[in-house]
Protein backbone atom coordinates (compact mmCIF):
# COMPACT_ATOMS: atom_id res chain seq x y z
CA UNK A 1 0.00 0.00 0.00
CA UNK A 2 2.77 2.32 0.80
CA UNK A 3 4.91 1.61 -2.41
CA UNK A 4 1.46 2.33 -4.47
CA UNK A 5 0.90 5.67 -2.43
CA UNK A 6 4.51 6.77 -3.12
CA UNK A 7 3.89 6.00 -6.72
CA UNK A 8 1.06 8.03 -7.13
CA UNK A 9 2.50 10.80 -5.34
CA UNK A 10 5.48 10.58 -7.90
CA UNK A 11 2.55 10.42 -11.02
CA UNK A 12 0.96 13.69 -9.47
CA UNK A 13 4.23 15.38 -8.66
CA UNK A 14 4.87 15.34 -12.55
CA UNK A 15 1.51 16.17 -13.16
CA UNK A 16 1.61 19.19 -11.66
CA UNK A 17 5.12 19.98 -12.63
CA UNK A 18 4.01 20.06 -16.49
CA UNK A 19 0.66 22.12 -15.28
CA UNK A 20 3.06 24.58 -13.85
CA UNK A 21 5.63 23.97 -16.94
CA UNK A 22 2.46 24.77 -19.40
CA UNK A 23 1.20 27.77 -17.51
CA UNK A 24 -2.21 26.60 -16.63
CA UNK A 25 -3.98 27.79 -13.99
CA UNK A 26 -5.42 25.88 -11.72
CA UNK A 27 -9.33 26.74 -11.12
CA UNK A 28 -9.88 27.47 -7.28
CA UNK A 29 -13.19 27.73 -5.09
CA UNK A 30 -14.03 26.46 -1.55
CA UNK A 31 -13.02 22.90 -0.60
CA UNK A 32 -16.83 22.21 0.15
CA UNK A 33 -17.97 23.89 -3.28
CA UNK A 34 -15.07 21.92 -5.16
CA UNK A 35 -16.30 18.72 -3.23
CA UNK A 36 -20.25 19.00 -3.86
CA UNK A 37 -19.88 19.68 -7.16
CA UNK A 38 -17.45 16.64 -7.94
CA UNK A 39 -19.79 14.72 -5.98
CA UNK A 40 -23.18 15.88 -7.55
CA UNK A 41 -21.97 16.61 -11.08
CA UNK A 42 -19.57 13.93 -12.00
CA UNK A 43 -20.55 11.36 -9.06
CA UNK A 44 -16.80 11.41 -8.00
CA UNK A 45 -15.72 10.13 -4.40
CA UNK A 46 -12.44 10.21 -2.85
CA UNK A 47 -10.09 7.50 -3.63
CA UNK A 48 -6.48 8.42 -2.28
CA UNK A 49 -4.73 11.75 -0.28
CA UNK A 50 -1.47 12.79 0.35
CA UNK A 51 0.98 15.46 1.66
CA UNK A 52 1.94 17.51 -1.06
CA UNK A 53 4.90 20.80 -0.84
CA UNK A 54 3.73 23.68 1.62
CA UNK A 55 1.25 21.48 3.48
CA UNK A 56 -1.22 21.19 0.53
CA UNK A 57 -3.23 18.11 0.48
CA UNK A 58 -3.75 16.14 -2.84
CA UNK A 59 -7.24 13.97 -3.12
CA UNK A 60 -7.63 11.95 -6.29
CA UNK A 61 -11.43 11.48 -7.11
CA UNK A 62 -13.11 8.74 -9.20
CA UNK A 63 -16.65 7.54 -10.36
CA UNK A 64 -15.82 3.71 -10.55
CA UNK A 65 -19.16 3.60 -12.69
CA UNK A 66 -18.07 6.16 -15.68
CA UNK A 67 -13.82 5.57 -14.98
CA UNK A 68 -13.58 9.45 -14.71
CA UNK A 69 -10.95 11.24 -12.74
CA UNK A 70 -10.25 14.75 -10.71
CA UNK A 71 -7.02 15.51 -9.42
CA UNK A 72 -7.18 18.23 -6.79
CA UNK A 73 -4.78 20.32 -4.25
CA UNK A 74 -6.26 21.59 -1.43
CA UNK A 75 -4.06 25.08 0.39
CA UNK A 76 -3.63 25.24 4.56
CA UNK A 77 -6.38 28.36 3.63
CA UNK A 78 -8.78 25.87 2.64
CA UNK A 79 -9.37 26.49 -1.32
CA UNK A 80 -8.87 23.20 -3.48
CA UNK A 81 -7.78 23.69 -6.70
CA UNK A 82 -8.41 21.33 -9.93
CA UNK A 83 -5.03 20.13 -11.35
CA UNK A 84 -6.16 17.36 -14.05
CA UNK A 85 -9.15 15.72 -14.59
CA UNK A 86 -9.98 12.47 -17.27
CA UNK A 87 -11.18 9.34 -18.19
CA UNK A 88 -10.72 5.79 -18.01
CA UNK A 89 -9.62 5.49 -14.81
CA UNK A 90 -8.39 1.88 -13.51
CA UNK A 91 -6.71 1.09 -10.28
CA UNK A 92 -3.37 -0.79 -10.77
CA UNK A 93 -2.60 -3.41 -7.84
CA UNK A 94 0.92 -4.38 -9.97
CA UNK A 95 3.99 -3.78 -8.04
CA UNK A 96 6.72 -1.41 -9.74
CA UNK A 97 9.82 -3.10 -11.17
CA UNK A 98 13.06 -2.50 -8.59
CA UNK A 99 15.16 0.09 -9.94
CA UNK A 100 17.61 -1.01 -12.55
CA UNK A 101 15.28 -3.80 -13.75
CA UNK A 102 14.08 -3.87 -17.65
CA UNK A 103 10.50 -2.80 -17.59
Amino acid sequence: MAERLFALSLGFGALILLAQAAGAAPRCAPRAVVLEQLADRYGENRRSVGIAANNMVMELFVNSDSQSWTITITTPQGQTCLLASGSGFEALTDPLPAKGSPV
